[in-house]
């Protein structure tokens, strides 16, 4: 008996090529390498604690650097890499943390006009210190170099130039501490803050190096490092340009 087939050849009931059933594809292994793959374990496990070595280390060469006298400005670097770390992690976690997201306080209305009040007060001081000041260096600079108009004008500008680094070391100093006062209020004191503290859109899809971060960006180790960065900048750079111009 013969066999029956189709006018292509193929027998009846049989599927050619492009007629067969797909095959169903199995799971795949992502071919994407892990961003994250070059952070250490234990730097992932203990981010605060590497960060608290990492500013030790370089506030002993801080003070090693004392007594080698090295170069002036080696002491800018050694008090930039100490806050470097941290700094980042917080300017990170803040830039992505909106306003809104912190809780809202819970101090009275009495609480909040008295602040301002001292507040006042306190801008009030510092105006009068600063025409105190101004008054006093204005004598000095004349019983120095005369009567001379053009001189005094001249010591004038130079000393206000000097005096940049000392207001920028104040005023960076008032940015720690600010920056620090609300991480306490985002995270608390904790190396990994509770659930839900962090925005959860922060590196959501990189946990570890969000891990790392978050535990860099503590404000303890911010204070520390930060405000000396900022002590260290007020008394070894700025004290020291404003008296070479005085002299």
């Amino acid at each position: 008996m013969s066999e029956v087939h189709g006018s292509d050849g193929r027998p009846p009931g049989s599927a050619g090529p492009e007629e067969r059933a797909p095959e169903t594809p199995g799971p795949r292994r992502s071919l994407d390498p892990d961003p994250d793959a070059w952070l250490p374990p234990w730097l992932v496990e203990h981010p605060l604690t590497a960060g608290w070595a990492w500013a030790g280390f370089w506030a002993a060469l801080i003070v090693a650097d004392e007594f080698l006298d090295l170069a002036g400005w080696s002491w800018y670097v050694l008090v930039g890499m100490a806050a470097l770390p941290t700094l980042l992690a917080s300017i990170a976690l803040l830039h992505a943390t909106p306003r809104r997201y912190l809780k809202p306080r819970r101090d009275t209305v009495l609480g909040h006009f008295f602040v301002r009040f001292l507040a006042l007060i306190a801008a009030f001081l510092v105006w009068g210190v600063s025409v105190v000041m101004s008054a006093s260096i204005s004598t000095t600079l004349q019983s120095l170099v005369g009567a001379s108009e053009r001189e005094v004008t001249a010591v004038g500008f130079n000393l206000l130039l000097a005096a940049i680094p000392l207001v920028v070391s104040v005023l960076w100093l008032a940015f720690i501490i600010r920056c620090a006062w609300f991480l306490r209020k985002l995270r608390g004191w904790k190396q990994t803050p509770e659930p839900g503290a962090v925005p959860k859109k922060f590196l959501r899809d990189r946990p570890q190096l969000r891990r790392v971060v978050v535990g860099l960006a503590h404000p303890g180790l911010l204070l520390v490092a930060g405000l000396g960065t900022s002590v260290l900048a007020l008394l070894l750079g700025a004290v020291e340009l404003t008296i070479n111009v005085l002299k």
